[in-house]
């Protein structure tokens, strides 16, 4: 499965969570060009980071695929969730 379709997915099953938030703000980022703060990243544990580094690339090569706006969706969803906490 492509990183970033997973990753949606784990921001639609957990858009609350530490790992949540912060593929959110990735994924706002990429697609926003939004600062990142790369500190971030290292919070998540292991195989989150490796996910996240096959986002970056994902991302770099296919700007335009469009499982990339639906993450993007789902990311301002959990944004605007912890926006209303």
């Amino acid at each position: 499965m492509r990183a970033i379709k997973q990753v949606k997915k784990l921001i639609e099953k957990t858009p609350d969570s530490k790992s949540g938030q912060t593929f959110s703000k990735l994924i706002l980022s990429l697609e926003s060009d939004v600062e990142f703060l790369v500190k971030d990243l290292y919070q998540l544990d292991s195989e989150e980071f490796d996910l996240a580094i096959e986002v970056l690339k994902d991302w770099r090569i296919d700007r335009f695929y469009l499982g990339k706006a639906k993450a993007f969706d789902s990311a301002t969803h959990a944004h605007a969730l912890s926006a209303v906490k």
